[in-house]
Formats: C-alpha cells, sequence, structure tokens
C-alpha cells in the first residue's frame, strides 16, 4: 500500500511539472516576457569555468548578461513552439554574443523560446536586446572588489532603485546552490514591466547568498 501510494504521488508530481512547460504551444500565443539576467560571475564558477566557456575568458568583462527573453504564462510557459518565421542568421546570432556571452547562448535561447514568441529570428533579437537594454543594470556590483555574502533582497533592492518605473512584484531574485543567480524582470509585449505570475515571483530567501565579483 505505501509503495502504491509513493508511487502515485511520484506520478503527480511529474504530470504537475510537466503541465507548468508546455511543449510545442502556438507560437505567439502567450502572457508576457521574463527577462532573465544572469550574474556572469557567478555562473562561471558554478558550471562555465568547467565548461570552459568564452563567457568567463576575463577580457569579456561580463557582468549581468542575458540568459534569455521568455515567453510565459499566467502559469507555466511555452518552450520549443512549431514556427513559421525565419530562423535568425548566424551573423545576428553571433553578434548576440556581447548581452549573452556566447553565440550558442543565443542560438539555444531562440530555440526554445524565440520560437514561441510568434516574431521571426532577427525580431526576436532586436526584442531580446531593447529589453536588456530597457532595464538598468545596478553598477554598485561592478565596484565589488572581491566575493561577498549578502542577502537575495538586497540584490532585489538595488535592481528596484536604478530602475524606478519596476515594483517588488515585477522582479525575482533566484538563487542556485548557495551563489545568487538570476534577476528575473516581468515585462508585457511591448516590453513594459508587469506583475510576474504566481510561478516566476518566487523570490530566493537566502541571506548569505554568495556574490563573486567581476574580475
Amino acid at each position: 500500500m505505501i509503495l502504491k501510494i509513493l508511487k502515485a504521488t511520484s506520478l503527480a508530481l511529474t504530470l504537475s511539472a510537466s503541465a507548468l512547460m508546455a511543449d510545442g504551444e502556438k507560437a505567439g500565443e502567450f502572457d508576457y516576457y521574463v527577462l532573465a539576467l544572469s550574474w556572469s560571475p557567478n555562473w562561471c564558477a558554478l558550471e562555465g569555468d568547467a565548461k570552459h566557456s568564452p563567457q568567463c575568458d576575463p577580457k569579456e568583462d561580463h557582468g549581468w548578461v542575458m540568459h534569455g527573453l521568455w515567453p510565459q504564462f499566467h502559469r507555466g510557459w511555452p518552450a520549443y513552439c512549431p514556427t513559421t518565421e525565419r530562423n535568425p542568421p548566424r551573423h545576428l546570432t553571433n553578434a548576440m554574443a556581447d548581452i549573452m556571452g556566447t553565440s550558442g547562448l543565443a542560438w539555444y535561447q531562440w530555440k526554445k523560446h524565440g520560437t514561441c514568441s510568434g516574431l521571426s529570428g532577427e525580431t526576436y533579437y532586436e526584442t531580446a536586446r531593447k529589453a536588456y537594454e530597457s532595464i538598468a543594470r545596478p553598477p554598485v556590483f561592478r565596484k565589488l572588489e572581491d566575493t561577498v555574502t549578502l542577502p537575495a533582497a538586497v540584490v532585489e533592492a538595488a535592481f528596484l532603485k536604478a530602475n524606478p518605473a519596476l515594483e517588488p512584484d515585477m522582479v525575482t531574485i533566484t538563487c542556485r546552490d548557495g551563489f545568487i543567480q538570476e534577476a528575473r524582470i516581468c515585462l508585457s509585449k511591448d516590453l513594459s514591466p508587469v506583475p510576474c505570475g504566481q510561478d516566476a515571483v518566487r523570490d530566493c530567501r537566502l541571506t548569505d547568498a554568495r556574490f563573486d565579483p567581476v574580475r
């Protein structure tokens, strides 16, 4: 009996998780965007250095890079949508590396998320860049000289101060393995700030999250 209950619980959790991410949804049908900004030094410490990613080369001097611009439902998100729109040409994918770290990430984000935007690859990249440039990245974090630990709430407060149009329910700070991972900002289809949906608004609660400096 206990084994049956455990199997049923596991199946329910699996179905619940899969319901949040819907592969193959119709392109262009979504509620808002999530702009995900990753703190590059932390990503490099977590996995980028081990992958020898060019994003982590000190000469690149990356701080907040764009992980992606993700079409989102109020609950869940679409992914890998069938689309008749053109893929972005290679030279435009390569050109996204200045704000995304690598062209490989830019291409992956187009295939997984951009196809759900209803836009062509070229227009999706243009929209993503416009979204990135619409959000001020707090300069205080680039002034760090050493690794620090800090509450995730401090990172959110810095984004709110740098962007007066943002409200607390429009910004989410995520953590991973004790590090500050990302700042996620919710934007309308015309890239105006909007409240995040219930599954995108859960903040990291760490009070001693690690934050590495730009080297």
